[in-house]
Formats: structure tokens, C-alpha cells, sequence
């Protein structure tokens, strides 16, 4: 049983894609069944069954009063030693839902504080680690060489800046052609990932 001390270690994993119905979904089933089978402490949000806005009507001027699976989701990042996100790269990015989640919940007091005037901050999500699993239907290296790290924007954008580390980032590609084999090899992966909560 994988402990810290005598404790067991707390685990978050959200299904950053909205279709329950996704390889994503199936890997992230792969990593809970993995993890809890390990003895981990497993939480689970899953994003399209979350109700919630994600477009800042007003940007930062004004903060929308969160809804209750927003701030779920907060409590459960407080939580966790270690999250996990699945996500889809599409148009080399995090899908809209994804995002809008994170422009929802990522705030002052929650995730970073300013100080000195703006220029600096206060990471307050310190003493996380964090796994990006992120499928394609590009090959991960040509992705990268045509259009740079498509990781980027969530790694360091929002997860560094909120004090995680150290941040993993696993890549799938190239997914229209993966053969039933390589989809088994892939899932056996993801589940040796959830045991060693990495």
C-alpha cells in the first residue's frame, strides 16, 4: 500500500475531456483502478458531468459567485497531494471546457496571491505534484516540432505558476492509427502510472 508516513496519499483525478464516452475516460478509469487498487485515497471529478459556466462575463473585473461543483473541484485540488489531468489536444490546446474551468477557479486566495505591487506572487498550491496526460491524433514529436510545446499554456501557465511541482506531462499520439495492441499498451501504462501514483 503506497503511504506518506501513515497516511495513504490523496490522489484527484479529473477527466479534463467531455465525452464520458472518449479513450480519455477509459485511461482515466485505467489510472483510478490502478491507484485504488494500490490503496491510494481516490477522488474523481469527471468535467462533463459538471454544471457550471465557464465564460468570465466580466474577466477579472468581477468574480462570478462559483457554483457548487466549482467549488468541489477547488476543495478537491486543496485536498490532493497528487492530481492527475486527462485532457485532449485539440487545435494544440485544452478543450474550451477545460479551460473555462480553470479561468473559473484558478483565483487570488485559491491558487496564487500578488505581492510587490503585482510583479511577484505567492504560490499557493505548493507541495503538489501534478500528471498531464494528454492524447492526439498528431505524433506527439511532430506536434512538437511544428508547433512547440502544446503543453505549455496548462504546465507552466497555471499549474507552475499555482506551485506544483514537479509536473509529468505523458503524451499519446497519433491515436487514429493506434491498433488494439498498441491501445492495450497504452492502458496498461496508464493503470502501472496509477499504481505508482505518477
Amino acid at each position: 500500500m503506497f503511504r506518506f508516513g501513515n497516511k495513504k496519499k490523496k490522489v484527484f483525478i479529473l477527466l479534463g475531456h467531455p465525452d464520458k464516452d472518449s479513450l480519455n475516460c477509459t485511461l482515466a478509469d485505467e489510472y483510478e483502478r490502478g491507484a485504488t487498487e494500490a490503496g491510494l485515497d481516490v477522488r474523481r471529478m469527471n468535467i462533463g458531468d459538471m454544471v457550471f459556466d465557464p465564460i468570465l462575463h466580466f474577466g477579472y473585473r468581477k468574480i462570478q459567485e462559483l457554483e457548487p461543483d466549482l467549488l468541489a473541484f477547488q476543495e478537491n485540488v486543496r485536498w490532493c497531494e497528487h492530481f492527475v489531468i486527462f485532457y485532449p489536444s485539440w487545435w494544440s490546446t485544452m478543450p474550451a471546457l477545460l479551460k473555462g474551468l480553470i479561468d473559473r477557479t484558478w483565483l487570488p486566495g485559491f491558487a496564487y496571491n500578488f505581492i510587490s505591487g503585482g510583479y511577484m506572487w505567492k504560490q499557493l498550491l505548493k507541495g503538489r505534484s501534478v500528471s498531464m496526460i494528454v492524447t492526439s491524433d498528431t505524433v506527439p514529436l511532430i506536434q512538437r516540432i511544428i508547433f512547440g510545446d502544446t503543453t505549455n499554456e496548462l504546465r507552466k501557465g497555471i499549474l507552475w505558476f499555482a506551485g506544483f511541482s514537479p509536473i509529468r506531462v505523458y503524451k499519446f499520439g497519433y491515436l487514429k492509427h493506434f491498433g488494439l495492441w498498441r491501445r492495450e499498451r497504452m492502458k496498461s501504462k496508464v493503470y502501472d502510472l496509477g499504481k505508482r501514483a505518477k
